[in-house]
């Protein structure tokens, strides 16, 4: 009885820390889960943190054309696709897209790869909490600054661009930026060095939805 008492303690404890640790983040720059996983078992990571003020402009509103175009309004979940994504699946475990920008960064801080329930159900509250404590401009500079832009360890935007096309991410082209924005799903499958056709198609989709929406990244403005 004991025992199953301390391990539920311990799982409250494990479970509630992160709630604990998200506001830190208004002023610490975090890391992975991914990254300190390789670090640990010795794997390369090259990883650069940059404020988002060192970043192409372009870029940020060019991911939110890919991966959330309404990362500006909703509070974490974006509900109407989370629908249309549940809509396509048959379970909770086979939910596909759906997933913002927010939901992404607590995953990547918190969590684990893949797709189950039990992550699922842990990845939406946190994704709420993530949104409520931080500001809008924050979660992007997090979101660029440790998701994977590369095939070998290559975590961040300026890790991604360098070895994309050798020059820092402050210098990327709208084209640039679009092809990196094309290769986030999967940046070992996908290339913006040589990229395929399918990732140059996706590229030019995204680079005109940015240039016709430019008011999508105004939450990430300075007042």
């Amino acid at each position: 009885m004991r025992l199953a008492r301390g391990a539920a303690i311990v799982l409250a404890a494990l479970i509630l820390l992160p709630y604990l640790i998200a506001p830190l983040y208004r002023v610490i720059d975090p890391t992975s889960t991914l990254i300190l996983a390789r670090r640990i078992v010795g794997k390369r990571v090259e990883r650069t943190v940059l404020p988002l003020d060192r970043i192409a402009p372009l870029l940020p509103r060019t991911v939110i054309a890919s991966e959330d175009g309404r990362f500006c309004v909703h509070h974490g979940i974006d509900l109407a696709e989370l629908k249309e994504a549940w809509d396509d699946a048959d379970d909770l475990s086979e939910l596909r897209g759906g997933s913002t920008i927010t939901q992404q960064v607590a995953k990547n801080l918190f969590l684990w790869p893949g797709r189950s329930v039990i992550r699922k159900a842990l990845e939406f509250p946190l994704a709420l909490w993530v949104d409520l404590v931080l500001p809008k401009r924050r979660i992007m500079e997090i979101y660029l600054n440790i998701a994977e832009w590369g095939p070998n360890g290559e975590f961040g935007i300026e890790a991604g661009s360098r070895h994309a096309f050798n020059k820092p991410a402050s210098q990327l082209s709208p084209r640039e930026a679009a092809l990196m924005a094309a290769i986030l799903p999967n940046p070992k499958r996908r290339s913006a060095k040589a990229p395929r056709p399918a990732v140059r198609r996706i590229a030019g989709i995204v680079q005109a939805r940015a240039a016709r929406y430019q008011s999508m990244d105004r939450c990430l403005r300075r007042s």
